[in-house]
């Protein structure tokens, strides 16, 4: 091409990045740019929430005004400003591959505490203007007091550092973008799965006009048909909500081994408990409209569920469940008692890791009161038994995601093969992390606790029957039998083995905790009822 393009961008540090960004890689395809800052109505209007603002045309409105009149070639967005519809005569030439769409909780270090889910101080001050991250944060922790935050990523980060908050969120793509050095904050990385990212987070988008045919091609060297694939998800479930309103709505669509996983979160206010669903599809065909049908507030869910542990009246599960009036049965169908009442301290010796599977596991270690190695480091299964380590005053260095424990071990043995890893846990243990590891790493195991059957457990007439271990599988169907209406949640892959060995069909959550049990209830179509 030999014409020298314009593109448009705003004025600040992370939009000159993105447009730099795009200057650079078509220089090396020896296409020449030039930059032309322009101020957008969204630069202007400090006195508005993002939520106000993105997705209504707030930072994009003037690119697109000098694009359809020739004064600049290319426009370059943070493609989740984007309404969902382009203005007739342009079109997204390119996407960008994704930047990690996790959001980042940066803490004044002496508001940090340990014991509370996201290591922020109880009634801490967090600031954000977003909605969508304003009701998933009162979710997981309703005692926070959120106030809004405006600015660029640097001014933001200057506000907490003057101590205007005790908290705040950002996403994490522009801090990388930027490579802002955080070492002066306490740092909580938020998983898509844990805080649900704005639909294409993370995404540059690439704008020009329509007619420009020469340099759309020209452009399909920085276009990524993958991603593009899984915005389509993202975006289609926005516009169908009414796209480019002040609604709290996360959606994240990646593919993972072949399938495509989508994970939606919405609520009605920044103030509302959001509704959680994850979906799993081997195509992108119909996919957002599943997820908008799971939203009508006109279906139809299951009136009452039975959970085979103590549900307290501040859970995760309890909130999102009782919010469309499901009624609860929560009771453990099984009593776990120590094995040992004292840890030797030489088990402690020269150990690297202690890996816990199970909230269990970590309740009755702690309680054998061990003197723990300077540098020892926790790994653990699941968010159930990261928040009871953290109730003990500790971090989680590795925290295993997902329902796989194959999967869990893989990516344990990326950092712990080759060390000593101490494994707590119950006496009868199926050892699965163990198994994941290398030769040459050292595995101690030492039994805590065991599992006890409860004598002649009470059936159930709950729709939606959830088991949360093997042992309570084999406690309730020791007496109980399941009736053709009732459907069947299990926690993860060894509890769901033993419905595989009963020949039951049964849903797989994504995660082990509640969040992901709330979602596979939210998910499930609803039963059909008892005649």
């Amino acid at each position: 091409m030999e014409r020298t393009l314009i593109i448009g961008t705003r004025g600040s540090e992370l939009a000159l990045w993105q447009a730099n960004f795009v200057k650079d890689s078509l220089a090396k395809v020896n296409i020449t740019v030039e930059l032309k800052i322009i101020k957008t109505q969204g630069d202007r209007l400090l006195n508005l929430s993002f939520d106000k603002l993105e997705g209504k045309g707030f930072f994009t409105k003037e690119l697109e005004e000098e694009l359809l009149a020739g004064t600049i070639d290319i426009a370059v967005h943070s493609h989740k400003d984007l309404p969902t519809e382009n203005p007739p005569g342009l079109i997204i030439a390119a996407v960008s591959e994704r930047e990690d769409p996790s959001e980042l909780l940066l803490i004044l270090k002496d508001c940090v505490d340990v014991h509370q889910k996201l290591s922020v101080k109880f009634g801490a001050i967090v600031g954000t203007s977003s909605n969508r991250r304003k009701a998933q944060l009162l979710a997981y922790r309703p005692d926070l007091e959120i106030e809004d935050l405006r600015g660029n990523v640097p001014t933001r980060i200057g506000k907490l550092r003057d101590e205007n908050y005790d908290a705040i969120m950002l996403a994490k793509a522009g801090v990388s973008r930027l490579g802002i050095d955080l070492s002066e904050f306490h740092v909580e990385e938020l998983t898509p799965n844990e805080i649900v990212p704005a639909p294409a987070q993370g995404v540059l988008a690439i704008q020009i006009r329509e007619s420009d045919t020469e340099l759309f091609e020209a452009l399909q060297v920085l276009n990524h048909p993958d991603v593009a694939e899984e915005l389509a998800v993202e975006r289609t479930v926005l516009k169908l909500f009414g796209g480019g309103c002040h609604l709290p709505l996360g959606c994240y669509c990646r593919r993972e081994d072949n399938m495509f996983q989508v994970f939606t979160s919405k609520a009605e206010t920044g103030d509302d408990f959001p509704d959680r669903l994850f979906l799993e599809a081997d195509k992108t065909d119909g996919l957002a409209k599943k997820i908008i049908a799971a939203f009508d507030p006109q279906r139809k869910l299951p009136t009452s569920v039975f959970i085979s542990r103590e549900i307290s009246e501040q859970s995760y599960f309890r909130k999102a469940l009782e919010k469309h009036n499901i009624q609860i049965e929560g009771r453990s169908l099984i009593r776990t008692v120590p094995v040992i009442t004292k840890l030797d301290s030489y088990i402690l010796k020269n150990i690297d890791w202690i890996f816990f599977s199970s909230k269990n596991a970590v309740e009755y270690f702690f309680q054998l009161g061990p003197h723990l190695p300077k540098n020892v480091k926790f790994g653990v299964m699941g968010g159930g038994s990261e928040e009871m380590l953290r109730k003990k005053g500790h971090f989680a260095a590795f925290t295993g995601l997902g329902i796989d424990p194959e999967d869990v071990a893989a990516e344990f043995a990326k950092v712990a093969n080759g060390t000593q890893v101490l494994f707590p846990g119950a006496e009868e243990s199926l050892r699965s992390i163990q198994k994941g590891l290398s030769a040459d790493t050292k595995v101690i195991d030492i039994s805590v606790y065991e599992t006890v059957l409860e004598d002649e457990v009470e059936r159930s007439g709950a729709e939606v029957l959830v088991f949360t271990s093997p042992s309570n599988v084999d406690a309730y169907f020791a007496d109980n039998l399941m009736d053709p209406y009732q459907k069947v949640i299990a926690i993860g892959k060894s509890t769901g083995k033993k419905f595989d060995e009963m020949g039951v069909k049964y849903i797989l959550p994504f995660s082990p905790d509640e969040v992901g049990l709330a979602e596979a209830v939210f998910g499930i179509a609803p039963p059909n009822p008892p005649r």
